[in-house]
C-alpha cells in the first residue's frame, strides 16, 4: 500500500489512491453508500454532502464527496440527509404573467424577506455559490439573475440548514429557475421540432431495449 494514502471515512481508515474521489475512495474500500447517492443509481446529486478536515487544518468545510480528491490525513463526515420541517408548496400554473410575481414569491417563501445577510448560506455551499445574493435577488424580482446564481445548485440542503431564518435558499432558487423556464419563451427552433413531431412531419425512431 506504499502507494496509496490514508485517510478517514465516517471513523473508518481508509486507503486510496490519489486519484480517488472520496466517494470513490469509500466504494473501493468496501463501505460504499448505497443510499442518497446521484451517481450511485438512487438518490439526487447534492447527497454526497460531507463534512472535511483536512490534515493539519483546524477548519471544518463543506463538500460533495463525489467531486472532492482524497488527501493523506483528512477526515470525512458525510451528513445525512434531512426535511426541515416547513415545507413549501406552489403551482407555478396558478402563477399569473409577472405583475404579481413578487406577491406569489412572497405567498410561498414569506421568510425570504427576513434575510440577515450572516453568510452562513455562502459558507455553507459546497458549490461556492453567492446564495446570500440570489435570496435578495430572488426578493427583488429578479428571477433572471437569480437562476443564474443558482444554475449549479445540487439542492444539498445545505444552505437550509445554515440559515437561522428558515429561509431553504435552494429551494428559492428552485423557484426562481422554474418561473424563468415557465414565464419565458421557448426556443424557436424547439418549438418548430416539436409542432413537427406532434404533426406527424417527423418521426422519432428508437429502438426499443429487449426485456
Amino acid at each position: 500500500m506504499s502507494d496509496l494514502i490514508t485517510l478517514t471515512i465516517d471513523g473508518h481508515e481508509v486507503h486510496a489512491s490519489a486519484d480517488s474521489s472520496i466517494i470513490q475512495a469509500y466504494a473501493r474500500a468496501g463501505s460504499a453508500l448505497t443510499a442518497n447517492i446521484g451517481c450511485m443509481g438512487q438518490g439526487v446529486c447534492g447527497s454526497c454532502r460531507c463534512m472535511v478536515r483536512k490534515e493539519g487544518e483546524r477548519d471544518v468545510t463543506t463538500a460533495l464527496a463525489c467531486e472532492t480528491k482524497v488527501e493523506a490525513g483528512m477526515q470525512v463526515s458525510f451528513i445525512d440527509y434531512f426535511i426541515p420541517e416547513h415545507i413549501q408548496y406552489y403551482d407555478i400554473k396558478e402563477i399569473g404573467d409577472g405583475w404579481n410575481w413578487l406577491d406569489d414569491t412572497a405567498k410561498s417563501f414569506p421568510e425570504a424577506q427576513n434575510c440577515r445577510h450572516c453568510g452562513g448560506c455562502n459558507r455553507a455551499c459546497p458549490k461556492g455559490l453567492e446564495v446570500e445574493n440570489g435570496v435578495a435577488q430572488v426578493v427583488m424580482g429578479d428571477f433572471g439573475a437569480a437562476a443564474d446564481t443558482f444554475d449549479q445548485c445540487v439542492m444539498c440542503n445545505l444552505c437550509t440548514l445554515a440559515c437561522p431564518e428558515h429561509i431553504r435558499p435552494n429551494h428559492l432558487g428552485l423557484f426562481a429557475r422554474r418561473m424563468k423556464a415557465a414565464r419565458t419563451l421557448r426556443p424557436v427552433d424547439l418549438m418548430r421540432r416539436l409542432r413537427e413531431i406532434d404533426s406527424g412531419k417527423m418521426r422519432v425512431e428508437y429502438e426499443e431495449e429487449a426485456v
